[in-house]
């Protein structure tokens, strides 16, 4: 038997309170002075272009996988999992700030996602196209895709959503 499966994410944002960029900003010197490693001027700004989005697929026994792959987009179907069509998407997201300044993007390990009847999936390997020290360009601007993988038992059809909390900061 198989059960469709249709996914959507939505994404929540959060860039760091001015008291929490402190922390990772500055440091003590030997005699407990704060030093300041850099300072923004422009406070970060994070937007979502596109959500994450798995596509429709059926899972039968067993279940199986779907994973999007963030540098190009494709979806890969392994186990006991049929493709019901739908566009399947990478999540893109744009971050604006100070030009030139060095951010860090963070994702959680797991995310888990509940349909409207109670039913739990789970989106695991989330990552990013971005290269291990992201800046934002001259214009002040950078734009990033992700994806991840989605955990399908054969049992669990319905439209599941759930939030993907990704924290931009300051380096």
């Amino acid at each position: 038997m198989k059960l469709r499966l249709i996914l959507g994410l939505s994404l929540l944002f959060a860039a760091p309170s001015p008291s929490a960029a402190q922390c990772m900003l500055c440091g003590k010197d030997e005699g407990g002075a704060t030093l300041v490693r850099h300072k923004a001027e422009t406070p970060l700004r994070v937007e979502v272009e596109t959500q994450l989005d798995m596509g429709r697929v059926a899972a039968g026994a067993g279940g199986g996988e779907v994973a999007i792959d963030p540098l190009t987009g494709a979806r890969r179907l392994s186990g006991n999992v049929v493709d019901l069509g739908g566009f399947a998407l990478t999540g893109v997201v744009t971050v604006s700030g100070e030009p030139g300044a060095e951010v860090r993007v963070y994702l959680p390990a797991t995310v888990d996602l509940e349909s409207g009847d109670g039913r739990t999936a789970r989106v695991t390997g989330l990552a990013t196209d971005l290269s291990p020290t992201p800046r934002l360009g001259p214009d002040g601007r950078l734009q990033f895709r992700f994806g991840g993988r989605l955990q399908v038992a054969g049992a669990s059809g319905g439209d599941y959503r759930g939030r993907i909390p990704v924290t931009v900061e300051y380096q």
